[in-house]
């Protein structure tokens, strides 16, 4: 059976990585999160006094750039594999609010587009990979065999994030998740470098009503398709 790219880009909290990484797992394909990829750059510009409330020094994180590593592990015992910034497993630190915040921001600077779409090519080089995220099948994989385009309403999604991070045991508040939301899309499809659009040749779904079974089997279908090259 042959293997292809599969590149699923959407707006923030539309379930984009968890039916990747469904349908990674069900086709024996990599899954690769590029979003934990630059929550983990904004966790270390958080760290090192680049970005806060009250500043953002861009010289100082373009600088920085080549003393950030990048690596996903995987272990039996987890469901997916973990981002590693420079050898420290920083999953669970990256999906925070507080991450979530500056994310946007940190993402349209060109440098670190350009450090990190390079990466993520490199690791889809032999097909069988499936990644999300804002520009994977424009300008990361602008030749992947099947791309999705994923959306919802912005107070569905802010009600799964919140639902989440409750979860997670954070103390938040649904209005500061919603205005997270809203915020957020306003600078990826707004940015000057590689704003959030819909492929041309992009499917789109819309799940506002949809459960994450339904959701998956919609995907799933998309891909055994075009693997099959029905579609």
């Amino acid at each position: 059976m042959r293997k292809i790219t599969i590149a699923i880009d959407g707006y923030s909290s539309t379930g984009k990585s968890t039916v990747a990484k469904q349908l990674a797992d069900y086709l024996g394909y990599v899954y690769v999160d590029s979003g934990a990829m630059y929550r983990a750059v904004t966790l270390f510009a958080m760290q090192n006094d680049i970005i806060s409330k009250n500043h953002f020094n861009t010289k100082k994180l373009i600088e920085s750039l080549d003393s950030i590593n990048l690596k996903f592990k995987k272990e039996a015992v987890w469901n997916k594999a973990h981002i590693f910034l420079n050898e420290k497993d920083v999953e669970h630190e990256i999906r925070s609010l507080k991450v979530s915040e500056f994310v946007s921001p940190i993402a349209s600077i060109r440098e670190v587009r350009v450090k990190l779409v390079a990466q993520q090519q490199q690791m889809g080089l032999e097909k069988g990979v499936v990644m999300d995220g804002r520009d994977i099948g424009t300008v990361v994989f602008p030749k992947a065999e099947l791309k999705i385009f994923m959306n919802a309403s912005a107070k569905e999604r802010a009600q799964r994030r919140y639902k989440e991070l409750l979860e997670r045991g954070e103390k938040i508040d649904y209005n500061d998740v919603l205005k997270n939301i809203q915020e957020r899309d306003h600078i990826d499809t707004t940015r000057k470098d590689s704003p959030l659009l819909k492929a041309e040749d992009a499917i789109k779904i819309d799940n506002s009503e949809m459960n994450l079974e339904d959701q998956f089997h919609t995907v799933l279908q998309l891909a055994k398709d075009r693997i099959a090259g029905r579609i």
